[in-house]
C-alpha cells in the first residue's frame, strides 16, 4: 500500500461511550444471470430512482465473513440513504468464478462502479478492470492502483487493534492471550502486531499466542485454533477470524471481535470489537461513479481519525469465568489513549512483519 500512516489522518446497559452501532443488513433477491454464471447468492438493488448510480458489490466470500460484511453494510447504508442503487453477488470463491462474474456484471448490468475484495483473485479482478476502463473498480487489495480505473483500499485497523490489546492485557488473569488470524500477510500482520503492543502497555509480562488458519473464511478451523490457545492457558481471545467467538463462549472467557460490532453473538463474552467503517471509502467510490474513473489508493479513508475505523463500545457488563465486568480504570486508560490517537499526540506503530507464534510482549 502507498498509505503512510504517520501522515494520515453500542448495545446492553452501562457501556463506555466508545461506539457507534454498525450492523450489516442482508439484501434479499435474485439476479438470474449473475447467479447462473457465478454460483453465488445475489442481491437486488434497493428501491430508488433509476437516476441514482448503480453500485455493484462483488465478494469472494459469503457475507457472513465480517470483512465483506463491512463493505456490504456501508453500501447498504448508502442505498438506504437514497444515494445509490445497490446490487451484490457473494461467495465467488475461485478466481475463475470472480472473473466470469465480474465480466457478466460489467457487460450486462453496466454498473456505475464495482466494489469488492480482490486479495484471493488479484489477477482476475485486474484483468476484467482493464477490459472495462470506463467503469470504476475499487477493490480491497494489497497491491497498487492501476490506471485508469482500478482503485484499491484496505482495512487500516491498527488504531482500534492497539486499544483492544490494552483491554485484553488488562483483563487476562493467566497473562496469556490467544489470537487467531487468517494468514501472515501485511493486512493481518499490522493488526496483530498493533494488538500485541496494546497488550504490552497494560500488561508487560503477558504472552500472546498467535495462529493462522490460512483461509479468509473457515469458522471451524478458527474455532479449533482458538481452542488450542485456551488449552495452552489463554483466558482472553482475539477473533481476527470468524469462529473464535464460539470457542470463547464455550470456554467462558472474554473475546475481542472484528470488523463489525459482534457483541450480540455472545453478549456476556464479547468485550469489544474492531470496527471497520467502510462508508467513507464507499462515499469516495460514489464520487467516482458520478464523475470519472480514477486509479487511487483509498486506504486513508479507513483511518480512525477520519471515521473509517473505531473501537466498539466497551461491554463493561461481560460476565465470564475470569472477568466479571471491566475495571473502570482500564476503561479510562483506553479512552485516554483513544483521545491521544484522535488528537495526533499518539501514532500507532505500523508493523507488517509476520508475528511469532508465541510473543513475550516485554521484548516487543
Amino acid at each position: 500500500m502507498n498509505v503512510t500512516p504517520a501522515s494520515r489522518p453500542r448495545r446492553s446497559p452501562r457501556r463506555s461511550p466508545l461506539r457507534r452501532t454498525w450492523a450489516a443488513v442482508a439484501v434479499v433477491g435474485a439476479l438470474a444471470l449473475a447467479a447462473s454464471a457465478c454460483g453465488g447468492s445475489t442481491g437486488e438493488e434497493a428501491d430508488g430512482s433509476e437516476d441514482l448510480p448503480l453500485i455493484y458489490g462483488v465478494y469472494a466470500t459469503p457475507l457472513e465473513e465480517p470483512w465483506d460484511g463491512a463493505i456490504h453494510a456501508a453500501l447498504q447504508s448508502a442505498a438506504d440513504d437514497g444515494e445509490i442503487r445497490y446490487k451484490h453477488v457473494d461467495d465467488l470463491s475461485t478466481s475463475d468464478a470472480m472473473e466470469r462474474g465480474l465480466r457478466d456484471i460489467a457487460s450486462n448490468e453496466e454498473p456505475d462502479a464495482i466494489i469488492g475484495d480482490a486479495f484471493a483473485a488479484e489477477e482476475a479482478v485486474r484483468k476484467v478492470a482493464a477490459e472495462f476502463p470506463d467503469i470504476p473498480f475499487a477493490f480491497g487489495s494489497g497491491e497498487d492502483p492501476v490506471e485508469p480505473n482500478m482503485s484499491v483500499f484496505d482495512n487500516w485497523l491498527q488504531d482500534p487493534a492497539y486499544l483492544a490489546g490494552m483491554l485484553a492485557g488488562g483483563l487476562t488473569e493467566s497473562d496469556t492471550i490467544g489470537i487467531v488470524g487468517a494468514m501472515p500477510i501485511p493486512e493481518v500482520n499490522r493488526i496483530v502486531n498493533a494488538f500485541v503492543l496494546g497488550v504490552k502497555e497494560t500488561n508487560p509480562q503477558a504472552t500472546v499466542k498467535v495462529s493462522f488458519i490460512n483461509s479468509f473464511f473457515d469458522p471451524a478451523a478458527a474455532k479449533q485454533a482458538a481452542q488450542a490457545h485456551v488449552s495452552a492457558g489463554a483466558d482472553v481471545l482475539f477473533a481476527e477470524r470468524d469462529g473464535v467467538i464460539a470457542a470463547a463462549e464455550e470456554a467462558d472467557i472474554p473475546v475481542v471481535g472484528m470488523m463489525v460490532d459482534q457483541e450480540e453473538e455472545a453478549p456476556d463474552h464479547v468485550v469489544t470489537s474492531l470496527i471497520w467503517h467502510m462508508r467513507p471509502t464507499v462515499d469516495a467510490v460514489i464520487e467516482q461513479a458520478t464523475g470519472e474513473p480514477q486509479a487511487v489508493d483509498l486506504g486513508e479513508f479507513s483511518f480512525m481519525k477520519v471515521g473509517g475505523s473505531e473501537l466498539a463500545e466497551i461491554n463493561t457488563d461481560i460476565a465470564t469465568s475470569t472477568a466479571d465486568g471491566v475495571p473502570e480504570d482500564l476503561v479510562t486508560k483506553v479512552e485516554e489513549k483513544q483521545a491521544a490517537i484522535m488528537d495526533g499526540s499518539f501514532t500507532t506503530p505500523v508493523d507488517e512483519s509476520a508475528p511469532a507464534s508465541s510473543i513475550d510482549v516485554s521484548k516487543k
